[in-house]
């Protein structure tokens, strides 16, 4: 036990293995510092949003949402799942003193991010270009400074991935969450105070300008920080090894995107717009509360890697016991409080959007039902499983989609919110239920250990 202590010591986890109190304190305070980073990134973005809006007005707007829509899910795609991976193959690396492994992967995977990054944005223009109208159109100039922004945004979630790998939690999330953004309206209102026509592309200008420089001081101080913890040395490469479990956790991400909006895909194909923007106006104060699994994740995620390295069985079940016991106890938490702020929060939007609140409380008490199952997507991807972990995401789309069909002719918007909550506790539950085939870990919430994990 002094040797696994000693070996996550060295990667600043502390004495984890054994002590359940030091286990508590620092991914606690990681998921704190994540959670309120997002909370306030969450807020620079509604004011970005905002602030976008009645610049360019609707129409241009709606160019501008629709290609940030599609750079960052081109953008995280880029990466292969090699981000997720950094967190699950580093960690584990570092653990067992093959720094050679974690040079190569840390200069393989930021190359691998660039290079995907450049071949999407090429086969995309290429496709483009054959259709021939859109380059043509309104879309045509935002498009091309589109797929200028793609390398910088893979190379910016890869670094993302890493800090994480590393408990960095400041240093993964503020660049992308909170500098960018902030960077992002800085550049729009001072291109505009200049002269530059409030259109589209000139926002997609400033969101390359702003992106480049986010990614460039995190790159730069993200350096200096892994020169103290991986000297320059040789470098190995386990392509085969890396990209046989990450190409399944790009799988999972893809269809996890496609999980968070096929409710409002479905909705858009079968009810009127106003009634799509109630439910979409509920969405967007849930993510309030999904955020308290983003924090956990971040926070716990890499460290499940590195326990599970030194062969600390009892210190990994802890570890899973106080996340999944936590995250619930904050769920509800911030969904009780979300709900109680819903009826301000919904008439923000405007009067009729109080009538979203039904809405948004079955959205909460679905995160609330998925939260009880732990942390079970977490170990799959970064203790193996990433397959089934990838299966299940699809199966659960695919259930996700088949409900809202359902349900939605018959129950309107309460259909697609109910559809949504049965699907993510699904998913939780399969996902538990994986990792004790696989692992033989308990993921569940045991309400008997709740009281005294959570104070």
């Amino acid at each position: 036990m002094g040797m696994a202590t000693d070996r996550i010591g060295a990667l600043s986890l502390g004495p984890l293995v054994g002590r359940l109190r030091a286990i508590r304190t620092g991914p606690a305070r990681a998921a704190l510092q994540v959670f309120a980073i997002r909370i306030a990134s969450a807020g620079f973005a509604y004011i970005a949003q905002v602030l976008m809006a009645r610049l360019l007005g609707g129409t241009e707007y709606g160019i501008f949402a629709a290609v940030w829509v599609w750079i960052g899910i081109l953008g995280h795609s880029a990466t292969l799942g090699l981000s997720q991976g950094a967190c699950r193959f580093l960690p584990a690396e570092q653990a067992q003193g093959r720094n050679d492994a974690v040079r190569g992967f840390l200069i393989g995977g930021a190359v691998a991010a660039i290079l995907g990054a450049l071949l999407l944005a090429a086969a995309g223009l290429l496709i483009l270009r054959a259709e021939g109208a859109l380059l043509a159109g309104p879309y045509g100039a935002p498009i091309l400074l589109a797929a200028a922004i793609l390398p910088l945004f893979a190379l910016q979630d890869f670094c993302e991935g890493v800090a994480r790998s590393q408990n960095w939690a400041i240093l993964a999330i503020a660049p992308p969450y909170l500098l960018r953004q902030g960077l992002i309206m800085v550049a729009m209102v001072a291109a505009v105070w200049f002269g530059a026509p409030a259109e589209a592309w000139v926002a997609v200008a400033c969101t390359l300008l702003a992106t480049a420089v986010a990614v460039g001081l995190q790159a730069g101080w993200l350096i200096l920080r892994l020169r103290t913890v991986c000297p320059a040395g040789p470098r190995t490469y386990r392509w085969r090894r890396w990209l046989r479990a990450c190409l399944p956790i790009a799988l999972t991400d893809l269809a996890g995107a496609g999980f968070n909006v096929v409710d409002v895909v479905i909705l858009s194909a079968l009810m009127p717009p106003a009634t799509v923007g109630l439910y979409f106006a509920a969405t967007r104060i849930q993510q309030f509360v999904v955020f308290v699994h983003f924090a956990a994740s971040a926070a716990t995620a890499q460290r499940f890697t590195a326990i599970h390295a030194a062969g600390d069985r009892a210190g990994l079940t802890d570890l899973v016991r106080m996340q999944a016991n936590l995250t619930l106890a904050a769920t509800i938490v911030i969904g009780a409080g979300v709900l109680v702020a819903a009826p301000l929060l919904l008439g923000l939007f405007g009067p009729d959007f109080r009538d979203s609140l039904p809405i948004l409380a079955v959205l909460v008490a679905g995160s609330i039902a998925a939260s009880v199952f732990g942390p079970g997507e977490d170990l799959l991807t970064m203790l193996g499983g990433e397959g089934v972990c990838a299966a299940i995401t699809l199966a659960t789309l695919g259930l996700a989609a088949g409900l809202c069909w359902t349900l939605i002719p018959a129950y309107g918007v309460i259909g697609a919110a109910l559809a949504m909550a049965v699907a993510a506790a699904m998913r939780g539950l399969a996902m538990a239920l994986a990792v004790r085939a696989i692992h033989g870990l308990v993921t569940p919430v045991r309400f008997g250990s709740f009281r005294r994990t959570v104070p």
